[in-house]
């Protein structure tokens, strides 16, 4: 039982993900939950990590910062994707054993699964075979993360867990072309192209490949549940175990955006993944199950999208 007013470091506390953790905490009662922007503590620097921990003692960590991108920035910076994510979760991980953490909650992501692997993906496909080469690198360094928590807990008994969320959308995604994931993308170029009445959108690869969507509240409420409910070595798997093609999500997002054009599809640009949808029996058998539903979902995130200011948007 985590006491309502034990310290909470949230690490990543103002992206998609970590945003909505804190939400999620708050929304529990939770009422001493720290943050520190880059600016104020940069997490790739180990001396500044190890001074944070032995300074401010948090008894909790959930370790959402990372450094993330669609296709095209991991294609693009390989070794920076690698490099960071790695050095983050070292820094962070350590820091949480030397200063005996009660627990921490490690987010990995459902793309770091072996290309191949079993449809539904079940936790236990991980390492079973060769990555998807268009995010091989930032999958290398979150697989390692996650080995660091089960690895530390088999060694020295530290309470560190770790999950696996499915592909997240939501409040405070990146909007940004070069480095955003499918959804805010097509949000993004659907808005685009219905202010600028064009007569189409262009979308990369053929719309076949299936994906499944969760909504990043219900993950937040997920990961909450886990830190309170969850102590096991093996890391759990977030999502809703529904999938849908990159073609009937464009559908889904051009129909709540209101675009009334047509949709191409470039298929000289990668698919990645033909297929990715997590077995989320475990997650259900601990006692959860997601409550927003993807259209509903995507109105919410649109709807956040219009209400921010553009330049912020599309830094």
């Amino acid at each position: 039982m985590i006491e309502k007013n034990a310290k909470i470091y949230v690490a990543g506390h103002r992206g998609l993900v970590g945003s909505a953790i804190v939400r999620s905490l708050k929304e529990k009662g939770y009422t001493n939950i720290i943050g520190r922007t880059h600016h104020e503590l940069d997490l790739t620097n180990q001396a500044e990590v190890f001074r944070f921990f032995e300074e401010e003692k948090p008894e909790y960590v959930v370790l959402a910062a990372a450094h993330v991108g669609g296709i095209n920035a991991n294609q693009t910076y390989p070794a920076d994707f690698i490099y960071i994510n790695s050095i983050i979760q070292c820094n962070v991980i350590k820091a949480a054993h030397d200063q005996h953490v009660k627990k921490l909650l490690f987010l990995g992501s459902s793309c770091i699964y072996p290309k191949m692997a079993p449809q539904p993906i079940p936790e236990d496909a991980l390492l079973t075979g060769p990555l998807e080469t268009t995010n091989e690198a930032y999958a290398i360094a979150k697989i390692s993360g996650m080995e660091m928590c089960k690895f530390f807990k088999r060694q020295y008994g530290d309470d560190f867990i770790s999950c696996m969320p499915t592909n997240l959308y939501g409040p405070n995604d990146n909007f940004n072309l070069e480095t955003s994931h499918v959804m805010p993308a097509m949000i993004r170029k659907f808005d685009d192209a219905k202010k600028a009445n064009a007569p189409f959108v262009e979308l990369w690869g053929t719309g076949s490949p299936l994906r499944e969507f969760l909504y990043v509240d219900d993950m937040a409420d997920a990961c909450v549940y886990l830190l309170e409910n969850y102590s096991g070595e093996q890391h759990v798997n977030i999502g809703t175990g529904k999938e849908i093609t990159i073609k009937g999500l464009a559908e889904l997002v051009k129909k709540v955006v209101g675009f009334e054009g047509e949709i191409k599809w470039n298929s000289d640009m990668p698919d990645g993944t033909p297929r990715k949808l997590c077995d989320v029996s475990k997650l259900h058998s601990i006692g959860w199950k997601e409550k927003v539903d993807l259209e509903e979902g995507i109105r919410r995130e649109y709807e956040w999208y219009l209400a921010q200011d553009e330049k912020d948007l599309k830094k």
